[in-house]
C-alpha cells in the first residue's frame, strides 16, 4: 500500500516512478520550451560532452569549456573571467544581449550605473533602458541542478529564434555566473560520478547520495561563499562584487537545492524576518516576480511554496545583498536528488527534473523582467534617492574607526568597505571621541550621506531589538566591532564635512620599517599589530631565534614597549648581523610593523632584555583534527587563518586516523567545533601531559570537559518547568531559544599571554551557540570572561542572556606538563572577525609559555 502511494504521489508531482527514473528524460525537448525553434549553428551540450545534460554530473571544467564555445559561436555572448578559485579554476561571467546592445554595451553599463547615482538618475529616460538580470547559479558546489541548468539557459538564450527571444534581448541584459563555486562542483560532480551505477540506485542509503567530508558545498578552505556577499574574504566574492557594482543589476536571482523530500521554494521569505532596511517596495515586487515563477511551475506540474521558509535578513547572502543595493534578490530551493537519481517521500526524485525546476525559473524570471522591467528600473532610481533623503535626515552624519596601534587591521576593514562602493575619508585633522584620537595617519572617516546610505547602517549598526526572534542566518555582524577597532557614531554635534580630508579612491598596506638602522645588539616590534603573527613565523622558518616578554619595559630612548613584545638578540643567530637586518627589513616591510635597534639592554624601567622574564619562544607544530564528526566551517576557517593569512603549515589529520599517528612531533592540536568520539581519549591526555596544547572550540571545549581533559566544567542547561504550550508554537518557541550569532562583551585580562597584543580590557566576541562554561576556581584560569552585561548587538533569549553572564570565554587549564584552552566561541567566524583572531594565534604560539597556578604560588612563595 505504501509503495502504491508513493507511485502515486510520484505521478501527481512529475516525479516519475523507480522505473521511469532509470530511463529519465534527459533530452533537449524535456526541458525546453515548445514552439521554440533553435538555430543549428549553435551547438548543444551534449555536442561538446558527449551526453545530454542531466544524464551526468558536468564537472566544473565541461562546463567552462562550453561557455567559451558559446561565446565564440554566437555573437548574442560575450565572455569575461572575473577571478580565480583558491585551487586556480577561473570564474566567468557571461553578457547576453542582443547584437545591437553588444555594440552599445559600455554606454548601456555607464547608463544603468547613472540609475543608481540621485544627482544622475533624474536625467535618464527609463522607458528606453534594458534591465539587468544576473542569474547566479549553485554557490553551493553540492546543489547542482542550478549549475546545469546553466547549461541550458546559455543554449536557449543562444540558440532560441523568433521574435519573443530577439524582444527579450533586446529589452534584457543578461548576465549569467554559471557556478559561483567551481571547486566545490568539482568535488561533487566527481563523487557522484563515480558512484554512478550504469542502472541507476535510488535507494538513499547508496553511497551516491553520502558524499564523504567536507563534502562539495563549500569552497577550498571550506567556506561557504553564500555568506562572503559582506565580508568579501575570498577570491570568488571579491571578484563577483566588483562585477556586480560595475553592472547594478536590477534583479539577481541565487539558485540553490535543499532536503530531498522537500519540493520547491521561491522568495519572498517569511515577511517578518525581512531586515527592516530593506524597503516594503522590495517585497512588492519579489511577490509580483513570484506570480511568473508560480504560473510557470504550474504548468510543467511542479509543486512548489513561497513565505513559508527563509528569511532575507543578514545582507551576506546572494539573494539578501541586492536587496540593499537597490535590486531584488530571488532566491530559488530545489529539492535535491543528490546523485541521478533518489527516492523521496513524493516518489523517485530525478536529476533532469531538479535541473527542469531551475531552468523554468530562469526563464519565468527573465519573463517577469522584461513584463516588470520600468518597475524594476524605477525602483532602483528611488532607491537610492531615498537612501540619500534618508541620510540627511539621520542623526548619525559619520562613522570613523581606526587604531593607533594595528593600522593594518583598521586598512582592512577600509579594504572592505571600499569595494561595497562607499567612499572612505582620512580626517583633515586629529580629534577626539570618547577620550580616543582619531588622527588622519591612523582612522577613516565614513559620511552616511551617500547613495549607499542603507549598506553604511547596515554594516555598523548594532541592533538589539526585532520583530521576530527567529533568523535563517545571524543577527548581527557589525564591522567595527568585529574588527575591535576603535570607532564612534559621529552626530551634527560632533561631525561637521568640513572634518573631512582627502578621500580614498585607492588603499595602500600600512608602510613597515627597521626604525634605528642595524644594531649590533638587538631588535624589537611590539605584538600590537594584526600581523605581528606572522612576521614572528617568518623569523622562526629561518631559524631566527626569538624570546617575548612577558612584563612591560621602557628602553634608554624613552619608547615603552608593552607585554608580547618579540625580541630578537643579535648575537647567537644563523645569520650575519647584515642578513639579520635585511631579513627584519622584509618581514617589517611584508607586515606593515615598525621593528626597532636596540643598543643596550639596560633598560631605564621595566625588565632588561636579558631578564628571566624574556622567555625564549620555540616555534609550534600544529595539527588539525579533520574528517568525520568535524564541523568543516571551523576547521576551514582556522585553516584559512593560518595557511591563507599567516603562513603557517598545519598538518591536517583526519580524526579516523589519529589513533595511529606518532604525535611525538607535534606541540599543538587543534580540535574545531564537532564531535570526537572516534579519537582515543586516553592518547589525547597522554600528549598533554607529556608538555602538548590542544586547543578546543565549540562542542570541542565540551568534549574535552566530558573526557577529564583539563578542568573545565559547563553549565547545565536548564529544563523549561512552564506549563502547557500550544504544539502549534513548539517551533517558534524553541527556535527563539537559539543564538544564532549575536555579538557579546567580554573583558580581557591584558596581563595574560593569551591577551598579548590587546590595548583594550573591553573586546567583543562572536557567539552562535548556548555552551556556558562555568568560571573556573583558579583565579588565573579565565584570560577573557563575559561580562555583567554582555549584549552589543543582535538576539538572546532573556533566558539565555542571564544564562551568559559572568561566564568564563576562555579557560586554561593545565595537565602535566601541557595545556588545555577551552573557548566555548569561534575566534575566527567566516574570517571576517578579525578583531579574535589574536586569541587563538596567542594560543599557539604562547601558550608554551603559560605557568600553571600552582607553579606561580611556588615562585611567589620563594
Amino acid at each position: 500500500m505504501k509503495n502504491l502511494r508513493a507511485l502515486a504521489a510520484a505521478a501527481m508531482l512529475g516525479l516519475g516512478s523507480v522505473a521511469v527514473a532509470q530511463q529519465a528524460d534527459t533530452s533537449l525537448s524535456y526541458y525546453l520550451p515548445a514552439n521554440t525553434s533553435y538555430s543549428d549553428a549553435i551547438p548543444t551540450p551534449k555536442q561538446l560532452l558527449g551526453y545530454n545534460v542531466g544524464e551526468w554530473h558536468a564537472s566544473h571544467d565541461q562546463l567552462a569549456m562550453y561557455i567559451r564555445l558559446m561565446a565564440d559561436a554566437s555573437d548574442r555572448i560575450t565572455l569575461t573571467e572575473y577571478g580565480r578559485t583558491h585551487e586556480n579554476r577561473p570564474l566567468y561571467l557571461l553578457t547576453v544581449t542582443s547584437p545591437k546592445n553588444h555594440q552599445n554595451i559600455e554606454q548601456i553599463k555607464e547608463l544603468h550605473r547613472k540609475l543608481t547615482d540621485p544627482a544622475a538618475s533624474g536625467e535618464l529616460n527609463i522607458k528606453d533602458m534594458p534591465a539587468v538580470v544576473w542569474m547566479g547559479y549553485s554557490v553551493h558546489g553540492n546543489e547542482p541542478s542550478g549549475s546545469n541548468a546553466a547549461l541550458l539557459a546559455v543554449y536557449h538564450l543562444a540558440a532560441a529564434q523568433g521574435p519573443e527571444i530577439e524582444k527579450l534581448l533586446e529589452e534584457t541584459v543578461i548576465l549569467i555566473d554559471p557556478s559561483i563555486n567551481p571547486d566545490g562542483m568539482n568535488r561533487f560532480a566527481s563523487w557522484v560520478n563515480t558512484h554512478r551505477s550504469k542502472n541507476l540506485v535510488t535507494d538513499p542509503n547508496s553511497a551516491e547520495f553520502d558524499e564523504v567530508w567536507p563534502r562539495g558545498r563549500t569552497n577550498h578552505y571550506w567556506f561557504d561563499l553564500n555568506r562572503d556577499w559582506l565580508p568579501l574574504q575570498h577570491p570568488e566574492s571579491k571578484g563577483r562584487l566588483a562585477k556586480f557594482h560595475e553592472w547594478k543589476p536590477n534583479v539577481l536571482t541565487d539558485h540553490h537545492e535543499m532536503g530531498t523530500n522537500a519540493t520547491f521554494f521561491f522568495q519572498p521569505g517569511i515577511p517578518s524576518r525581512n531586515n527592516p532596511l530593506t524597503p516594503e517596495r522590495n517585497f512588492k515586487l519579489t511577490q509580483q516576480m513570484g506570480t511568473y515563477h508560480a504560473k510557470a511551475l504550474d504548468k510543467i506540474g511542479s509543486f512548489y511554496y513561497t513565505e513559508e521558509s527563509y528569511d532575507d535578513f543578514y545582507y551576506g547572502k546572494g539573494s539578501t545583498y541586492p536587496d540593499v543595493n537597490g535590486a531584488v534578490g530571488i532566491l530559488f530551493e530545489q529539492a535535491s536528488s543528490r546523485g541521478h537519481a533518489q527516492e523521496s517521500e513524493n516518489g523517485v526524485l530525478s536529476f533532469p527534473f531538479t535541473i527542469r525546476n531551475q531552468f523554468t525559473t530562469t526563464l519565468s524570471t527573465l519573463e517577469a523582467a522584461q513584463a516588470m522591467r520600468e518597475e524594476l528600473l524605477a525602483h532602483q532610481r528611488d532607491f537610492y534617492k531615498n537612501a540619500l533623503n534618508e541620510s540627511k535626515k539621520a542623526s548619525v552624519k559619520a562613522y570613523v574607526f581606526g587604531s593607533e596601534m594595528d593600522k593594518a587591521k583598521a586598512f582592512h576593514l577600509a579594504e572592505i568597505i571600499r569595494q561595497h562602493q562607499i567612499d572612505v575619508y582620512r580626517p583633515k585633522d586629529s580629534f577626539k571621541i570618547n577620550n580616543v584620537t582619531y588622527t588622519p595617519e591612523n582612522a577613516y572617516i565614513i559620511p552616511t550621506e551617500q547613495a549607499q546610505h542603507r549598506l553604511i547602517e547596515a554594516m555598523f549598526e548594532k541592533r538589539t531589538s526585532f520583530q521576530d526572534s527567529l533568523f535563517y542566518d545571524i543577527s548581527a555582524w557589525t564591522f567595527p566591532l568585529a574588527f575591535d577597532l576603535d570607532y564612534a557614531p559621529l552626530t551634527g554635534r560632533n561631525f561637521k564635512s568640513s572634518q573631512l580630508g582627502q578621500r580614498i579612491d585607492s588603499l595602500a598596506f600600512p608602510a613597515g620599517e627597521v626604525v634605528g638602522g642595524k644594531s649590533n645588539y638587538a631588535y624589537a616590534f611590539e605584538w600590537h599589530g594584526y600581523y605581528a603573527p606572522r612576521a614572528l613565523n617568518q623569523l622562526m622558518d629561518r631559524g631566527i631565534a626569538t624570546r617575548v616578554a612577558s612584563d612591560k619595559f621602557t628602553t634608554a630612548e624613552g619608547k615603552q614597549y608593552d607585554y608580547g613584545t618579540i625580541l630578537i638578540p643579535v648575537s647567537g643567530q644563523p645569520v650575519s648581523a647584515e642578513e639579520l637586518h635585511r631579513a627584519l627589513q622584509e618581514v617589517a616591510q611584508q607586515n606593515g610593523l615598525k621593528v626597532y635597534a636596540l643598543h643596550t639592554g639596560f633598560n631605564p624601567q621595566g625588565i632588561k632584555l636579558g631578564s628571566p622574564m624574556m622567555l625564549p619562544l620555540e616555534q609550534p607544530k600544529v595539527m588539525m583534527l579533520i574528517g568525520d564528526g568535524v564541523n568543516s566551517y571551523d576547521a576551514g576557517e582556522a585553516w584559512h587563518l593560518m595557511d591563507e593569512r599567516f603562513g603557517m603549515r598545519p598538518t591536517l589529520i583526519k580524526t579516523n586516523d589519529f589513533n595511529n599517528v606518532a604525535l611525538g612531533k607535534y606541540t599543538v592540536l587543534v580540535m574545531a567545533e564537532g564531535s570526537y568520539r572516534n579519537i582515543s581519549k586516553d592518547k589525547l591526555r597522554s600528549w598533554v601531559q607529556q608538555g602538548g596544547t590542544v586547543i578546543g572550540m565549540g562542542q570541542a571545549a565540551k568534549w574535552l570537559s566530558d573526557n577529564g581533559i583539563g578542568n573545565i566544567t559547563f553549565k547545565e542547561a536548564k529544563e523549561d518547568t512552564l506549563a502547557q504550550k500550544p504544539y502549534a508554537d513548539m517551533s517558534n518557541t524553541n527556535g527563539a531559544q537559539v543564538i544564532g550569532g549575536a555579538i557579546f562583551e567580554t573583558k580581557l585580562d591584558l596581563t595574560h599571554p593569551l591577551a598579548y597584543g590587546y590595548t583594550d580590557a573591553q573586546m567583543p566576541i562572536f557567539r552562535s551557540n548556548t555552551l556556558f562554561m562555568e568560571r573556573s576556581k583558579s583565579p588565573y584560569a579565565n584570560p577573557v570572561m563575559y561580562t555583567a552585561t554582555p549584549l552589543m548587538a543582535g538576539y538572546i533569549s532573556k533566558p539565555n542572556l542571564q544564562q551568559l553572564k559572568g561566564t568564563a570565554a576562555v579557560d586554561v587549564s593545565s595537565l602535566g606538563a601541557g595545556k588545555v584552552i577551552a573557548m566555548p566561541d569561534n575566534p575566527n567566524f567566516r574570517a571576517f572577525w578579525y578583531g579574535t583572531n589574536k586569541l587563538f594565534l596567542n594560543s599557539i604560539f604562547f601558550s608554551q609559555i603559560i605557568r600553571g597556578a600552582s607553579a606561580r604560588a611556588d615562585e611567589d612563595a620563594h
